[in-house]
């Protein structure tokens, strides 16, 4: 009797432990869900990321539009107001900045992009909608300056001045493009973004290949100011050596800056903020967003 009552009372202690452990393990399971899903809501939402790009863009469009055009976006006609209807910052840029085109092939390849970029911004907006930021205020006359400084090319840089410089101030913006890309894409949840973003990601490195073949084509003091630019890049994101100059190596070109597995490189949001910001902290701006991007990521 007695070992019949022994066992009845480890019964009933076995079922208690498993209703505690479950007890216990459904808490556990309950706070892991919670952990995940507060982990989940710190880090950056599509509408984050896409604004983001936005910018970028943003940048990109009036660069080019200025270059092709001697207007700015607003003037071409597209809207830099966020999707609220605030209206866009002011762009710094010199008087009359149409670049001469002497070579008609470059002048439509520029035109080509132009659309491009174009299309970019008012794709963004449209996928934003009510979300869409507004443009930050741009410059492209003080930020070139510091850039060809802080490559050793001089105190001032005009990418208006003529064909060679064009390119060379295309060359700046479309590398970092691509990168940039590249390093959101693993951040973007929504599937239908993502193939968006890949698309556009790809089209950016259509343009970053057009521009540094004819940066080749263009001869050694063009290349040489190409590896310049790419060194600064690679130091300001903090790396050293994730980006490539246009030029021979080992007898073979590098019009593709990719790394040694033959992919492009990857910049996290921060690391292409400090080369727009020329080094500049985070939130505070300087270069081509002197007073800091729109948007959370800034």
């Amino acid at each position: 009797m007695e070992h019949i009552k022994e066992t009845e009372l480890q019964l009933q202690d076995d079922k208690r432990t498993r209703r505690s452990a479950l007890l216990l393990g459904g808490a556990a399971l309950a706070g892991l869900a919670l952990g995940q899903k507060a982990f989940a809501q710190t880090g950056p939402t599509d509408n984050d990321i896409l604004n983001f790009a936005l910018n970028l863009e943003f940048l990109e469009a009036q660069f080019y539009t200025l270059a092709s055009t001697g207007m700015t976006l607003e003037q071409a006609g597209i809207s830099t107001k966020s999707g609220g209807g605030t209206a866009g910052g002011a762009v710094t840029v010199k008087a009359n900045p149409k670049v001469t085109f002497t070579t008609p092939l470059l002048q439509q390849l520029a035109a080509e992009i132009t659309q491009d970029e174009q299309n970019h911004v008012k794709f963004l907006q449209a996928a934003l909608g009510a979300n869409a930021i507004a443009q930050p205020k741009i410059d492209l006359m003080n930020s070139f300056n510091a850039l060809a400084s802080a490559a050793g090319l001089g105190s001032t840089f005009d990418p208006f001045a003529n064909e060679t410089n064009f390119l060379l101030g295309a060359f700046i913006f479309e590398d970092v493009g691509v990168a940039a890309y590249q390093g959101a894409a693993g951040l973007i949840n929504s599937k239908t973004y993502l193939d968006k973003a890949v698309g556009i990601h790809n089209v950016e490195a259509y343009h970053a290949a057009a521009i540094r073949t004819r940066i080749f084509q263009a001869g050694t003091a063009s290349q040489s100011a190409s590896q310049a630019i790419a060194k600064t890049r690679a130091t300001l994101d903090g790396t050293g050596n994730d980006d490539i100059g246009v030029g021979v190596t080992n007898g073979a070109a590098t019009i593709v800056d990719n790394d040694s597995n033959g992919m492009t490189y990857a910049r996290t949001t921060t690391q292409v903020l400090s080369i727009v910001y020329g080094g500049g902290a985070a939130g505070t701006g300087g270069a081509f967003f002197p007073s800091a991007m729109n948007g959370t990521i800034k």
